[in-house]
């Protein structure tokens, strides 16, 4: 056995050899293509520090941002059939499953519900999550928002959704259109109880969720240059023939034509939440309120 080959080069060659750094260290921004810190970007709530563009969030992120303190409590969506129409494309439905719930968790969907106090208040939250198949709105989601319509409406809580989903889901075919009319009508519950019903659009909010519970808030609040709309701008524009405006669809473009109320950056979303949903309940303003996490 040689000492210096077997034993002392291989030491000497880790000790100089170049280390690689992870892949996910560095995320480039989409709108500025800045090299952007992975740590300085959850600091930033995913906002871009140079070009202050809103990237998209998962909803662990969103939830801790939100509530009091960052405290939570996640109600697991109610189980549904995961196949129940046995669909193939390119790829079995079952199997397009598994790789969404590999990525994201195994009982992983396109909607999370939580419940936590948001300024001192119960509150009733849902995010759709655009990571798992698009956001795209199946029968889970359906069964996920009436479930959180029902939690608002028995804790006298508001409810507020946030949106961000590619449409209806494709392999469900006519069980996900069916979930169109199931959202309003959970929302409209919400609202009969007299409670808030507040939708955040976010990047992109399109398809079957823009044509059901994502255009019904009582107040509609976008995040800066949030794709908003229902088909796609090639297909409208392929239709009419005639060219887009600059801008069109985007958050800024529907506020100047009364489809949403407000344009509110990620960092001040908190607070202004707080506010509209003190208002609607007509609940005293408070000139502190606790700290998100």
């Amino acid at each position: 056995m040689n000492w210096l080959t077997n034993f002392v080069r291989p030491k000497l060659r880790a000790l100089v050899a170049r280390k690689e750094a992870p892949e996910n260290l560095w995320l480039k921004c989409p709108n500025c293509e800045q090299m952007l810190f992975h740590r300085d970007l959850e600091a930033n709530q995913q906002v871009c520090n140079h070009c202050d563009h809103h990237l998209r969030m998962k909803p662990a992120a969103r939830l801790a941002a939100v509530f009091d303190d960052g405290k939570h409590d996640i109600h697991p969506l109610p189980k549904t059939v995961l196949d129940p129409l046995k669909f193939r494309d390119r790829k079995r439905y079952t199997d397009r499953l598994k790789e969404a719930h590999a990525e994201n968790g195994a009982n992983a969907e396109a909607l999370v519900v939580a419940s936590g106090k948001l300024g001192g208040h119960d509150t009733v939250v849902g995010v759709c999550d655009f990571s798992f198949m698009g956001g795209s709105m199946g029968v889970a989601v359906g069964q996920g928002l009436l479930m959180a319509a029902n939690l608002a409406v028995e804790a006298k809580a508001p409810l507020i959704v946030f949106s961000a989903s590619g449409g209806a889901r494709m392999q469900e075919a006519i069980l996900s259109l069916m979930q169109m009319p199931r959202t309003t009508i959970a929302v409209q519950r919400v609202k009969e109880a007299g409670l808030p019903y507040i939708v955040v659009l976010t990047d992109p909010t399109t398809g079957g969720v823009t044509a059901s519970f994502a255009m019904l808030g009582d107040i509609q609040i976008a995040e800066p240059g949030a794709l908003i709309g229902f088909s796609g701008q090639r297909v409208i524009q392929d239709t009419i023939r005639e060219t887009l405006p600059p801008g069109f669809q985007r958050a800024e473009y529907q506020f100047d034509h009364g489809m949403v109320d407000m344009i509110v950056h990620r960092h001040k979303m908190r607070e202004t939440l707080i506010r509209m949903t003190d208002l609607l309940l007509k609940r005293p303003q408070t000139s502190s309120t606790p700290a998100a996490a």
